[in-house]
């Protein structure tokens, strides 16, 4: 009879070198949300893999950098607890450029821990020249001693199950933290609000997309259609000419954040869902405390 093996895995790296994408390959389905902009991810994001034989958990965790703000120092602080009680690390890191400074600045915090720490080098579709590849991998292999390593692209799905055996060859035998129909550690209005800010990401540009918040302030089946979820999003930025982007040319932008917002949900519900969308200023919100708890940044719900 084999055994049942089972873990927590963190996937960490700097911003945009495709962490959430990887989730979203291991998990088969769109949890975590995907933008070409850095600093897409801000929380800490459960996914559960689960099968006859294994359940391992990813951690998406927000791409370490430079905080210019509070929010971004709540956003490393994410990171860096993901490397506690965990029993595997993945790092991941964009193989279509070399070491740089902050791999460097991540791979020192990894000498504190005591766990397997596979390497992942990401976007191998994106090197033509042999040559600079090898260099761009034995770079990073010199730099730390890895359990072990693979080249991968995540768009692609390009050896992810190469990937995932490698995981579960440094797994233990273990329980089933969660049950078989569990694929995310957080509640469906979290993916719901995290849907809808990649909508904004995608777009509109400049310092829009990193000055915005999605809180849901209401999530409720229709009265009189079972099949109907109303929902109700405020979107938050920081400046009145933030919002003016945000609604577009009479009310142009905001109607297609909606209706782009919609399908997603919809899909992700499996439900119809009627969606209304609100805009409000928020003065600085990003280094102001109370604001990120209220619009979910909060560190100490991710302590445990």
């Amino acid at each position: 009879m084999s055994c049942f093996k089972s873990g927590f895995v963190s996937i960490i790296g700097r911003p945009n070198v495709g962490k959430s994408t990887l989730l979203n390959n291991f998990l088969g389905m769109k949890l975590a949300i995907v933008s070409p902009k850095a600093q897409t991810t801000r929380n800490k994001i459960q996914g559960i893999y689960t099968t006859d034989t294994e359940q391992i958990i990813f951690i998406d965790t927000p791409g370490i950098h430079k905080a210019q703000n509070e929010l971004g120092e709540v956003m490393n602080e994410f990171a860096y607890l993901a490397l506690d009680g965990i029993d595997v690390i993945i790092l991941m890191v964009d193989v279509s450029s070399p070491l740089g400074d902050g791999d460097k600045f991540i791979i020192d915090k990894l000498s504190k821990v005591k766990v397997p720490v596979i390497l992942a080098l990401n976007k191998v579709d994106k090197v033509d020249d042999e040559s600079v590849l090898k260099e761009n991998i034995e770079s990073y292999k010199n730099a730390y001693n890895f359990t072990g390593g693979i080249t991968l692209s995540a768009s692609n799905n390009f050896n992810i199950d190469k990937l995932k055996e490698i995981i579960l060859s440094n797994l233990e035998e273990g329980p089933k933290y969660y049950t078989e129909d569990e694929v995310l550690d957080l509640p469906e209005r979290f993916v719901v609000s995290e849907m809808i800010r990649e909508k904004i990401l995608l777009l509109t540009k400049e310092e829009v997309p990193h000055s915005v918040a999605v809180t849901i302030d209401s999530f409720k089946t229709d009265k009189n259609n079972a099949n109907l979820i109303n929902i109700n999003a405020t979107i938050i930025c920081e400046r009145p000419s933030q919002k003016k982007i945000i609604i577009g040319k009479n009310g142009s932008m905001i109607k297609e954040i909606g209706r782009l917002s919609r399908l997603d949900i919809s899909k992700f519900l499996n439900n119809k869902i009627y969606l209304e969308l609100f805009v409000k200023v928020e003065d600085d919100w990003r280094n102001n405390k109370h604001y990120l708890k209220e619009f979910g940044y909060n560190l100490d719900d991710y302590k445990k």
